[in-house]
């Protein structure tokens, strides 16, 4: 039914969301996750040279500028690095954050698969729109979770260094590493007044980590028995553990379901459609569009759960969690409860080069079935709504003191008659 995948970015600290070469991801992020985008797999030569007279040109100013270097240059230096620098240079200058060229050992540590286990200090980041890496998960007994870090801090720096949203992937590879193994990172927390903020540092371990990505609860309301489930990210063991979770609650006798998408940045596309699908009839889920007008449509089939369904998005929902919320809104299948998502809504193709360095381009961006798009505007929730304690973390835990879950309950239990 998937003929194409799409991809995002996300990333876990401890590792990168690259699962399935030649499949899509989808992702903010990066997550961090951010953080997290989409990804295909591409070949590592393009058979359409730009116009060869002024490329020549470039190579032969690179030449005269790399002799006068070395005829003139007072210290020494790593030709290899001064390589490296006018390809990064050259790819940060187009102005897209999602658009790089990676060293061979970074485009080694991109492509690692995520198994849902990976060695780091279990957070997920995204880049923020402050320009910041923004924690978004923090995965519970996580390395990150003993040393204090909660969801909304800012990672400034790591081992001594600042990094910013658009050196997002730089800093999650240091703070990967071995296990048993230290990292030093500082945080930028706003204080409880709300106003001002404090920068925190903080000795944190690498661990092999479990990554859980849904979190389900079932609650009694009105002699109506309700459905709650959170999808973190949309990592390859998502759908199964979706499925797992959605049959346990609907052998309990869940009549009507919230469906958490917030602080989710996106992840794999085939398992956000494979769910998009599971509650929409036939018709289109989400498109895509390259610049050369070429569109490619992914559908849903006939077959559809009807039950009864709310969801819930926020800031930090993106990408995969945006095509998600954008097609059950669309499709008048869902009611969408919080505030505007993100607002990612481009695919990135990875190039991997002979060299193994390599480089991740976007190349389309994708649209709900009205054909909206997303990128830089984001999926507006149908009721748009503010928890009014500030920093409540996303839980299960936490239900019974969150405005947009109770507003989601209520709404979905009106359209059950209740």
């Amino acid at each position: 039914m998937y003929s194409y995948p799409f991809c995002d970015i996300v990333y876990y600290i401890n590792g990168g969301y690259m699962k399935k070469i030649g499949k899509i991801i989808l992702a903010l992020v990066l997550t961090a996750g951010v953080g997290f985008t989409g990804y295909v797999v591409g070949l590592n030569r393009d058979s359409n040279a730009t116009n060869k007279s002024e490329d020549q040109a470039h190579i032969e100013d690179m030449h005269m500028l790399k002799s006068l270097i070395d005829k003139n240059f007072l210290f020494d230096y790593k030709e290899e690095d001064l390589y490296e620098g006018s390809l990064k240079g050259m790819f940060a200058n187009l102005g897209d954050p999602y658009t790089q060229y990676y060293s061979k050992d970074e485009f080694s540590k991109l492509m690692e698969t995520l198994d849902g286990r990976y060695k780091g200090i279990g957070v997920l980041v995204q880049a923020s729109k402050e320009g910041f890496i923004k924690v978004v998960q923090v995965f519970d007994g996580s390395p990150a979770s003993d040393a204090g870090l909660k969801e909304g801090d800012y990672i400034i720096k790591v081992e001594g260094k600042e990094y910013s949203a658009d050196q997002m992937e730089e800093a999650v590879a240091i703070m990967k590493g071995e296990e048993d193994t230290n990292v030093k990172i500082t945080v930028r927390r706003m204080k409880e007044d709300g106003k001002n903020f404090e920068d925190i540092d903080m000795d944190v371990a690498r661990r092999d980590v479990k990554v859980d990505t849904i979190d389900e609860s079932l609650l009694g309301i009105r002699d109506k028995k309700i459905g709650y489930i959170h999808i973190k990210s949309f990592d390859d063991v998502t759908g199964e553990d979706f499925e797992d979770s959605y049959k346990k609650l609907k052998e309990a006798g869940m009549e009507g379901l919230v469906l958490d998408l917030r602080n989710n940045p996106g992840g794999s596309l085939d398992v956000c459609l494979d769910i998009a699908d599971k509650f929409l009839d036939k018709g289109v889920i989400v498109t895509t569009e390259d610049k050369n007008g070429e569109v490619i449509t992914e559908e849903s089939d006939e077959d559809k759960d009807d039950i009864p369904m709310t969801v819930l998005v926020n800031e930090n929902s993106a990408s995969a969690s945006e095509i998600l919320s954008g097609a059950l809104k669309d499709r008048d299948r869902a009611k969408i409860i919080g505030k505007k998502t993100f607002g990612k809504g481009i695919v990135q193709k990875l190039f991997p080069l002979e060299d193994g360095s390599g480089a991740k381009i976007t190349i389309s961006e994708y649209h709900t079935p009205s054909g909206a798009k997303i990128n830089k505007v984001g999926v507006e929730p149908d009721i748009e709504l503010e928890n009014s304690e500030e920093g409540l973390e996303i839980s299960k835990d936490n239900l019974s003191k969150d405005d947009q879950f109770k507003k989601a309950l209520q709404v979905l239990l009106d359209q059950m008659g209740e």
